[in-house]
């Protein structure tokens, strides 16, 4: 009965999204938005996220007690499986992942609906219109092609359960945060269609879009920053990033979301780069409409690929041509109806943001046209393998001229500007970045790119922090000090991805009971191997004692698993860290003359990579409060009828050094 609940509200949900296109489609032809059907589009859009989550609040409780007469439920659960895995299991797969997309865009389009009242009347319905646009495309989906509450006729006596990689507690933070930022892109499209229909692309517009695009942008970091940990800990391989195509299926949408988030704050400071921002709401949704095909479509082979069924990839490459090949056609029709807006300088704040959004651009361009050539050249017959060898060397082209304006913009002013004005600061960042280099390639011989990577990031963690200069820091707005964090979470990701890349040192050894095997400050100890069991599989578990640098000896408890439903070995493998870096330590299988194959890899200050995602992350949630903030004292002022026209450009003003 629960699931025929939830697919019956699936259904009403479709139905209002078709009312709210409509609704919202006769207000933004009305001159004032008011058309007598408007009336209907904020509360459709309301009473649709609440039917979406009784939806998929249904589909949590029939894997919770694992109703296996649901198809989806008895195809990726069992009753043996810990609950918690469960739960994750409603989203680890095709159908559940979806209804969860369309879950989210629901009530990000019901919050939309409840609380947005900046905007004209007439934009605002062009947005609900867009959006129940994309989102009807989604429910058509689900409902034709995706159901997640079909019935069995015969029910199993047991399930086929969840894939064992995915049994972990990475899975319930990893999709989710990803999907949030999916559909935040897809609320800033929906507002950057609005605006080209309406002409209307104001500073205003840019506030009430930003907002969206950060918190996208900021659900996207984490989802990735967890996303590569649980790759790294889950997979035994010991890497961190493997531009595995799905992994760069989420990373473009990063990218693109990175500049739009620079465009649209430009847009709303300074009144500069309309055409731009509206063309990157439309990239940034294309990316990740792109994502959604390569993950569902059958045409990759990936532990993170849930489809494999080619009329589901149809399904998607419609909705992809019909979603971003429309609104490119409006896109060329009314984009030179977009006035230019306000000019500057290449020496300025917006000259370093356009410099950098080309420099993403081209990097996003990189890493779309590596994902899909393999694709394109398999059509043919011919298979060509396309990894680090091109990605690392022809991204960091840009990426590290990047670094270097990313140093220099935030001390710049807007609009126009001297460089002569910053030359200490710069010139202090410049002694850094060269002595740091000098000194890693007099003692250490590793390669250029981690050379570059180690002094890049030192200096751009110093000229992160260059802005606060001069500034009393309690009166300091929390976007500047989220632009301070995000910008040294940049650098402390690069210092871990430079440092690990350089100076990680691996063994592979075969050893018995009570052999000693040393790697880097380490001295291990194999002490014991034993057979273990969990809830739903059976391990051999190795038992090692180590030791960092002749200190006291700490425990390592490695395990090679064998999961029984559905069979599949994995390997678990045991972290020991320390602030310095993580000894990395995998069991493999027993040879012939009874000695275990043991991995192990220290790698210096790989953790930092982690810290950074999360740093990044939690600038931008002081940038998104911050800007919060600042908008609802905005429209105080204005309601008092105090006119600040200034306070945005006020909470980015850097002071003369």
């Amino acid at each position: 009965m629960i699931a025929e609940i939830g697919l019956a509200a699936l259904w009403l949900a479709a139905a209002l999204a078709a009312l709210q296109l409509l609704a919202g489609f006769a207000g933004a032809r009305a001159a004032d938005g008011k058309a007598e059907l408007a009336a209907l589009a904020r509360p459709a859009a309301t009473l649709q996220a609440v039917l979406c989550a009784v939806a998929f609040l249904a589909l949590l409780y029939v894997f919770a007690i694992t109703d296996l007469s649901v198809r989806l439920v008895a195809v990726n659960s069992h009753s043996m499986k810990p609950f918690i895995f469960k739960l994750s299991g409603a989203w680890g797969n095709h159908e559940g992942s979806m209804l969860l997309w369309v879950t989210v865009m629901a009530m990000a389009g019901g919050l939309i609906a409840l609380i947005e009242r900046r905007l004209p009347e007439r934009t605002m319905m062009a947005t609900l219109c867009a959006q129940a646009f994309v989102g009807l495309g989604f429910y058509a989906f689900l409902l034709l092609s995706s159901n997640p509450f079909e019935r069995l006729a015969e029910v199993p006596a047991e399930g086929n359960g969840l894939n064992p990689l995915l049994q972990d507690i990475g899975l319930a933070f990893h999709p989710p945060t990803l999907y949030i930022g999916y559909v935040g892109l897809s609320v800033a499209f929906s507002f950057a269609v609005a605006a080209l229909l309406t002409r209307n692309v104001t500073p205003e517009f840019a506030r009430v879009m930003r907002p969206w695009v950060l918190g996208a942008w900021i659900f996207l970091t984490i989802g990735i920053t967890a996303g590569s940990y649980w790759a790294y800990y889950e997979l035994g391989w010991g890497g961190w990033w493997f531009w595995d195509p799905v992994e760069n299926a989420s990373l473009m949408p990063w990218l693109a979301a990175t500049a739009l988030l620079h465009s649209v704050s430009v847009l709303a400071a300074r009144d500069a780069l309309r055409t731009w921002t509206i063309m990157l709401g439309v990239i940034a949704f294309s990316m990740s409409m792109l994502g959604t095909f390569l993950v569902r479509s059958g045409i990759l082979t990936s532990v993170h690929a849930f489809a494999v069924d080619p009329e589901r990839g149809s399904f998607i490459l419609a909705l992809l041509a019909l979603y971003i090949g429309g609104a490119l056609v409006i896109f060329a029709l009314r984009a030179h109806t977009i006035s230019e807006g306000e000019r500057f300088n290449l020496v300025s704040r917006e000259g370093a943001l356009v410099v950098n959004n080309i420099g993403l651009s081209a990097i996003l361009g990189i890493v779309l046209l590596g994902t899909l050539y393999p694709l394109l050249t398999e059509a043919f017959d011919v298979r060509v393998s396309v990894g680090p060898p091109y990605f690392n060397p022809v991204s960091a082209i840009f990426f590290l001229p990047m670094m270097v304006v990313l140093m220099v913009g935030p001390l710049l002013r807007w609009r126009r500007d001297e460089f002569s004005r910053i030359i200490k600061p710069v010139a202090l960042v410049a002694a850094i970045v060269i002595t740091v280099l000098i000194r890693v390639a007099i003692v250490n011989d590793i390669s250029i790119l981690s050379m570059l990577g180690l002094a890049f990031a030192a200096g751009l963690a110093v000229a992160s922090f260059a802005p606060l200069f001069k500034r009393a820091l309690h009166r300091t707005p929390l976007a500047i000090w989220g632009m301070c964090i995000a910008h040294f979470g940049i650098a402390v990701a690069l210092f871990g991805m430079a440092a690990d890349t350089a100076f990680q040192q691996e063994r592979l050894v075969a050893t018995s009971v009570g052999d000693v095997v040393e790697v880097g400050p380490w001295t291990g100890r194999l002490d014991s191997v034993k057979a273990v069991a969990g809830p739903n599989w059976t391990a051999m578990q190795a038992n090692m004692l180590l030791s960092y640098n002749g200190g006291p000896e700490l425990e390592a408890h490695p395990q090679s698993r064998n999961f029984w439903t559905p069979q599949m070995e994995t390997s678990e493998v045991a972290l020991l860290t320390r602030w310095n870096g993580q000894l990395y330590v995998a069991v493999g299988n027993q040879a012939e003359d009874g000695r275990w194959q043991l991995r192990l890899w220290w790698k210096p200050f790989v953790t930092f990579i982690w810290y950074g995602g999360l740093l990044i992350a939690l600038g931008g949630g002081l940038a998104l409060v911050g800007r919060v903030v600042g908008d609802l004292r905005r429209r105080r002022q204005a309601a008092e009828g105090f006119d600040d026209e200034d306070l945005d450009d006020a909470s980015e003003t850097v002071p003369t050094a």
